[in-house]
């Protein structure tokens, strides 16, 4: 099972989530960032339906593959 975690930052005047190089809106205190982040690795981790779906990978190329719905990454939240 992979891993993802979830880092609260300081961002944009505010507070702010990421993954990798990705971040959330802005948020105005680190309490309500925390916890918009803690809902959405909860989130992430919830399974569902199997199903097929449509990527571009890094190099541009389109890509079809099956998703299975209960293959879900462990996910944290890291302050």
């Amino acid at each position: 099972m992979s891993k993802v975690t979830y880092e609260v930052v300081e961002h944009d005047g505010g507070w702010a989530y990421k993954l990798g190089d990705v971040f959330s809106e802005t948020y105005p205190s680190r309490e309500e960032a925390h916890d918009a982040a803690e809902a959405v690795a909860a989130e992430q981790q919830r399974g569902g339906e199997d199903e097929v779906i449509e990527y571009q990978d890094g190099d541009g190329r389109w890509k079809v593959e099956n998703a299975p719905g209960g293959d879900r990454p462990a996910a944290d939240v890291a302050d």
